[in-house]
């Protein structure tokens, strides 16, 4: 490994606060298909992609059509983004440092590309990130490692000098699928333990020297394709 060649970041719940306004959207859509959303719920909403959400309420409610849900959860969503989506306690500093030093990095998400782009020309208007990835510029997004691969590639960077930043299991499963070394902050959901992930209570504790010190985590851990999760820790 040659050093920090760029940091990935992930968007909902990690720089931006919006994975309570998602919740939000799913409870509105499940009660419209009258399922009560409680946390049991939690694994299959809180950092997964918008069709796997659309197809656990149909799972759960019995009806509707997946296609039909999905396009209600992402216009509800994107009318909350709209309205504003504040910046996580630490991030605005943190992106500074990064900038200030010369350390590239990007942003990947698995929400669609409308939301993206609403998020990016507003909360984040003024972050120069290297691109903006969304789940609709691969052919899988997260928990798969599609995304961060991709991310990479287009850094030109081998994914191994990369650490990804994220909030939830499945984000972190795809990051440490691709290779990525991942820095967890985590937001709604504990995420799990690993030898390649460390550890930050908020992004008020993250330093790019911490960032740094991430790519010396268990090198030479072979990456394992992930399952989406199914368990109490799920991921957005």
């Amino acid at each position: 490994m040659s050093g920090l060649a760029a940091v990935l970041f992930d968007m909902d719940g990690t720089l931006v606060d919006t994975e309570v306004l998602w919740w939000r959207s799913t409870e509105q859509v499940a009660q419209g298909l009258g399922h009560e959303l409680t946390d049991a719920d939690a694994p299959e909403v809180v950092g997964r992609a918008v069709e796997d959400t659309a197809a656990h309420l149909v799972r759960v409610s019995g009806g509707g059509d997946p296609s039909e849900v999905a396009r209600a959860l992402t216009a509800d969503f994107f009318g909350r983004v709209e309205a504003g989506a504040p910046m996580r306690p630490g991030a605005q500093r943190l992106l500074t440092a990064l900038e200030a030093q010369g350390v590239p990095f990007a942003l990947v998400s698995a929400s669609p590309r409308l939301v993206v782009d609403s998020v990016v020309g507003g909360s984040l208007a003024h972050v120069p990130f290297a691109f903006t990835l969304s789940a609709d510029d691969t052919d899988r997004t997260k928990p798969h490692p599609d995304p961060y691969r991709s991310a990479a590639e287009r850094l030109g960077a081998d994914v191994r000098d990369c650490v990804a930043v994220e909030d939830s299991p499945d984000g972190a499963a795809s990051a440490e699928a691709a290779g990525c070394r991942v820095l967890v902050v985590p937001s709604l959901l504990d995420v799990p333990a690993s030898p390649v992930r460390t550890f930050a209570r908020s992004l008020e504790d993250v330093t790019p020297q911490l960032l740094r010190s991430c790519l010396g985590a268990a090198a030479g851990v072979p990456p394992q394709e992930p399952r989406p999760s199914n368990s109490t820790t799920p991921s957005t």
